[in-house]
This record gives structure tokens, sequence and C-alpha cells, in this order.
């Protein structure tokens, strides 16, 4: 994104934000009727409005930020703008209804009685103040939500368990347990502590095989250099495989020459080494137990534009197309609905990621919502098509929103039967 078009974004959002803390401030004020309670709602309004201004600042700032300096304290203004533009947005919702009803009513009422001499009635201010107060109320919630998101969410690792059985699954793999994270960003991460708690319940599940499905870093391969000892922790008797994500690239970052892009590539596949990640960019591999064998292929990133499409089935499949038992790593689920389906090989598990649930949603027993889903009709969780398998993980990290509601990061546990 070029200098002047960032500029320009940052004109056209600082007029939509001054203008919604304008009308939102114009009508809140009203709510106050005593001297002291106003000044109180003055300065409390500037603050929130300062720091909101501040996180728009650090939230910019990712464009041109150097690699390690995610931290707390940006990450928490980035998350405040956020959450009170979500707040400011729902009061406004609820005062833009108000407001065209009494319009439309005085319209309706200056033309019944044009012809009649009558002095016009405004609506009764109890009935204003309980609009104020009601849009406080609900506004509040996904406020309230998102604080606790930036501060507590974002780090609340939650293991899902899900059992899959297969017709063709060897017998030597029976119940067979995989570890599928993804999504890391290490970029923004800005507790070590919490990190290392992931990584250590990662362990704590005894896994068999732990596969990762892309985005290491969020621009700059050496976001990872801080946290390389840490997921070098990582352990599993078969090993732990990854892939490429869309923002593994370095395709969101402006670099100095195509040289130091193709450099930051290489870094990062130096650091996967380091980790003791087997990085498979349009290769596979097998799993051996008592001489039967399932495969594993790991391709580059595909998704719709603007994503990149360099996934290739074919060239990772090569020298084990026959393999009987298939379990493809593609880091857009999108790559499942548009080749994978459709492709002549059986593939009978693919992991994804990618979406991260849009950190945001709603999930109870039996019922599962995000906006993510209008983008995305695999966003989170267990899909199945023509006999074959796709899980969607919520990813480890997060990235934009430095938070989670809701949708928490997600550590999945696959345990392999035999379907009888």
């Amino acid at each position: 994104m070029s200098t002047r078009n960032i500029s320009i974004n940052i004109f056209w959002t600082l007029v939509v934000l001054l203008g919604m803390d304008l009308y939102v401030f114009k009508a809140l004020q009203k709510s106050f009727s005593t001297p002291k309670w106003k000044k109180i709602f003055y300065v409390v309004y500037f603050i929130a409005v300062v720091f909101g201004y501040i996180g728009l600042y650090f939230l910019y700032g990712n464009f041109t930020l150097k690699p390690l300096q995610a931290a707390l304290i940006p990450n928490l203004f980035v998350g405040f703008f956020f959450s009170f533009f979500v707040f400011k947005l729902f009061l406004i919702l609820f005062f833009l209804l108000e407001d065209i009803v009494r319009i439309v009513k005085f319209i309706l009422f200056v033309t019944l009685n044009l012809f009649r001499n009558k002095k016009l009635k405004s609506s009764p201010d109890g009935r204003r103040k309980f609009v104020r107060k009601a849009g406080l109320f609900v506004a509040a919630i996904p406020f309230t939500s998102m604080l606790y998101g930036i501060t507590q969410g974002k780090y609340n690792f939650k293991v899902n368990t899900v059992k899959l059985s297969f017709k063709n699954l060897p017998k030597s793999f029976e119940n067979f347990k995989i570890v599928h994270i993804s999504d890391i960003h290490s970029g923004s991460f800005d507790d070590r502590k919490a990190i290392l708690d992931g990584i250590d319940l990662v362990n704590k599940q005894d896994p068999d095989l732990i596969l990762f499905t892309g985005d290491l870093v969020n621009n700059d391969s050496r976001e990872i250099v801080p946290f390389i000892d840490d997921f070098k922790k990582l352990q599993a008797p078969h090993g732990v495989y990854s892939i490429l994500g869309n923002h593994d690239y370095g395709d969101y970052k402006k670099w100095d020459s195509e040289n130091d892009k193709m450099n930051n590539m290489d870094l990062l596949f130096k650091y996967q080494k380091e980790m003791g990640f087997k990085l498979l960019n349009n290769e596979n591999d097998s799993i051996i137990i008592d001489e039967e064998e399932i495969g594993i292929y790991g391709v580059e990133n595909w998704g719709n534009p603007p994503f990149p499409q360099r996934g290739d089935i074919d060239k990772a499949l090569e020298g084990r197309e026959d393999v009987n038992f298939k379990i493809l790593m593609s880091h857009d689920p999108t790559h499942w609905n548009k080749k994978v389906l459709q492709h002549p090989a059986h593939i009978d598990l693919t992991l994804s990621g990618h979406t991260h649930g849009m950190q945001f949603g709603v999930e109870i027993p039996g019922f599962k919502w995000s906006p993510i889903k209008y983008i995305y009709p695999q966003w989170a969780g267990l899909y199945e098509k023509a006999e074959q398998l796709l899980y969607v993980n919520r990813g480890f990290g997060f990235l934009g929103f430095p938070g989670r509601v809701g949708i928490w990061p997600e550590i999945t546990v696959i345990e392999l039967t035999r379907k009888v």
C-alpha cells in the first residue's frame, strides 16, 4: 500500500471517527442533568476518545512497525480503539433510530397541521432518556466483552477433541493422536508466559504427531525469533510438520528490495528448521507404524484473490499418490471447496486455519455463529462432503484486533479410529 493511499485512508477514517464522536457526545450529554455529573462525563468521554485515537495511531503504525515491536501497551490501545468503536456504533444505531422516528413524526405533524394554528410538540424527554439508557446498556455488552477479550480472552486456550473414524485407516493407526494448531502470528504476541502455557498445553495432550497449518508470523520472519526456543519444546514421537500461510510470504510489508523479501523467506525456512518443524511446500512425507503407512501432504497457500494461489496438490502428491490414507495440510479452507473435493485423489482429511473464527462470535452447545461465516462457509470446526473431512482450526494467536471474544484460541486434538 502506497504512502499516499495510507494518508487518504487515515484522513477519511479520522473524518468518520470525529463525526461519530460528536454525534455520540451530543446525544449522551443530555443524559446528565447536574453540572457535577456533566463534568465527570466530559472528562471520561475525553479520556476515552484520546485512548481511542492513540489506538488508531498504533493500528496504522502496523504498516511500518519494525519486527519484535509488538507489545502489551500498543495491543491494549488498539484493542480499546476497536472496543470503543463498537460501543459508539451500537449507541449511534439506537440514537439514529430515535432521530429518524422524531423526524418522520415532525414531518407528518407539520403536514397534517399545515393550515392549523397549533404549537408543535417535541417528543417527551422521558422517552429520549429511556432510549439513551437502553442504548448504553446494549452497547456496554460488546464493549465489556471486548475489553475482556484483549486482556484475557486472547490467551484463553481451549482444547477441542474430535474422534474421526475412517474405513481405510490402517490398523496400526487405531487411536493415533494428532494435535492440530494454526495461525500462531508470533508478531502479535505480548505475553511470553501465556505462550509457554499454550505450548505446554499442547504437549500435555501427549500427541503422536503435531501439524501446524500456517501463518507463523504477521509480516516479517524475525517476529518468531524471541519464541524459537519456546516452540522447540513442542514434542511428538512422529514429529512436527508445518506449511505456509498467506502472512508467511511477507506480502503485507513494504520491502526495500525484492532481494530483501527473498532473504526474509530464507530466514523463515531457517527458523522453522531451528524449531524442529518440517516444512512441506507442495511436498509430502509418510508416517510408518508396523510397516503400515499414512501420507502427510502439505501445500502452499491457496485462497480466493487477493490471497496467493501457490498450492499445488498434484506436486504435493508426487511419489505418494497411491498411499491409502491421506492427510492434507492447506492453510485456507477455500482450497478444500474449490480444489480438494474435485481432485481425483481422495483426500481423507484436510486440516486448515486462516479464518481465526474472526476472533469474535458465539459458540454454545448446539449453536455456533461468527460474522466470518458469510465469507467462509467452512470457518471453524468439522465439515464433511463426499466422505472427505475438513477441520478448520480457530487459531493459536491473533491478528488485527488484539483479542478474542467468544471464539477462543484453539488446540485441536484429533483421534483417528477405524470405522467398523
